[in-house]
């Protein structure tokens, strides 16, 4: 494990990196030159995790979306509709703190497979035509409360697949991009099934999705040990905690992680705002379907250029301006401008996301391993958490301010704390890294001079 004052991406590694078990063996990435994600796919057990990763997730969308109709059908309550949706996002606080040391304890693949078999279970009960609403729900909480654990397992095993250096950051991006255009797309497959299907029918499909992907995970990966040996049986949530009490003790991680979880917490506002906007502004269904589109399509843009275009080292070197300026475009909501005006900051917003591709790096580098399952799950808990609380203080606003403001707001409110954490981050960076950056920005300056 790199210690906090080395780059892995400059660090001298073996010409063979890591096996991947099946007999691939991947080149590790030079640092100066970026060959895009292409070497990713060469790796065998990385291609099983990514398949996995699109089947779990159009699952996930498009049974959430079916059982917020099929509650809706069953008791006629929006409220309960809605609760339905807002249930994805409860449990994972719980979860993602006091069942984290799963991720460590437990060899990953089995924690992948047995994850995706529960989803599968729990689907298949939603499916039968007695399970009662409030059965329903304590299954979709189930659900909820397995996916912080499924995601930082998956996170802290693509390090071992894929190396700690640039394939690593390159495999995360790939999972993101996947993620955001499931989200774009899945709706859309979700509205066609339901179109065809009953509720029940669609979310069959949805625990064929579920045991595919586990199937893919058991066949396509390769049996690691477990990280962690600490704690005996009965010791799990007594070993989650102290994990994540070691994660935010250190400075640097903790830096990190506010890095990871504050901008989108402010950054949900205009999505959280979008149909009360476009009603402010006066645009119709289809404006808003264009509001909701342009922050995912800015960020797969920028992560698809950020990822193929630059090296490593200018990927490090764009983390903290990135993040620092990526909220400014909201604060043109003041103006309350017209749709192409808003789309474009909406847009440029997403885009500003792009500096989590090196962010991931440093995260990786700090974390030491024996608590990296545990700090991924950690992660992925701390930035759904926010998110949600991001969406409900938007909303709670919105109740006494006009929703071009309460968006501006967020916009000039986060950048400032955003900026006071870049300070924070800065001031925790290795010594060895900024002497780097400044290096590399010197460099670049001259070339393009």
């Amino acid at each position: 494990m790199p210690t906090d004052t080395e780059n892995p991406a400059e660090r001298p590694r073996d010409a063979t990196n890591r096996s991947s078990g099946a007999g691939d063996v991947v080149e590790a990435a030079a640092p100066s030159a970026s060959r895009g994600y292409g070497p990713v796919f060469a790796v065998r057990e990385f291609r099983a995790v990514f398949l996995a990763h699109l089947l779990s997730l159009l699952g996930v969308i498009v049974s959430e979306l079916a059982l917020t109709v099929l509650v809706y059908r069953l008791t006629g309550s929006p409220l309960l509709s809605a609760l339905t949706f807002a249930l994805g996002l409860l449990p994972y606080l719980f979860a993602g703190t006091l069942l984290a040391g799963i991720a460590d304890r437990y060899p990953a693949r089995r924690v992948l497979v047995v994850c995706d078999l529960i989803c599968a279970g729990c689907v298949a009960v939603m499916v039968l035509p007695g399970t009662p609403v409030g059965g329903l729900l304590a299954l979709r909480c189930v659900i909820a409360a397995v996916s912080p654990v499924f995601t930082g397992t998956r996170m802290a095993a693509l390090a071992d697949i894929l190396g700690e250096g640039d394939l690593f950051v390159l495999g995360r991006s790939l999972l993101r991009i996947v993620s955001q255009t499931a989200l774009l797309a899945g709706f859309g497959v979700g509205g066609l099934l339901l179109a065809v299907l009953s509720p029940r029918g669609a979310m069959t499909i949805t625990a064929v999705t579920f045991l595919c992907s586990a199937a893919l995970l058991r066949l396509g990966t390769r049996d690691r040990p477990a990280r962690s040996t600490e704690g005996g049986g009965g010791a799990l949530l007594k070993e989650s905690v102290s994990g994540a009490r070691a994660v935010l003790a250190d400075r640097r991680i903790r830096g990190l992680l506010l890095l990871f979880w504050l901008p989108p917490m402010f950054v949900v506002a205009p999505e959280a705002l979008a149909a009360p906007y476009a009603d402010e502004i006066g645009v119709g269904p289809v404006a808003l379907g264009l509001l909701m589109c342009a922050m995912p399509v800015g960020q797969i843009a920028a992560e698809l250029y950020v990822g193929t275009a630059l090296t490593p080292r200018l990927r490090s070197l764009i983390v903290l301006s990135a993040a620092a300026a990526g909220l400014l475009p909201l604060v043109v909501y003041g103006l309350r401008p017209g749709m192409v005006v808003t789309v474009l900051a909406l847009a440029l917003a997403g885009a500003g996301s792009a500096y989590v591709i090196g962010l991931d790096q440093w995260f990786v580098a700090a974390v030491p391993e024996a608590l990296r399952g545990r700090a991924m799950t950690l992660l992925t808990a701390g930035l759904m958490t926010l998110q949600g609380v991001g969406m409900a203080l938007a909303g709670l606003a919105a109740e006494f301010l006009p929703v071009h403001q309460v968006v501006a707001a967020a916009g000039a409110m986060g950048t400032l704390c955003v900026l006071l954490l870049v300070l924070e981050v800065r001031r925790t960076a290795p010594a060895d890294r900024i002497r780097t950056e400044v290096r590399d920005g010197a460099d670049q300056h001259m070339t393009s001079g």
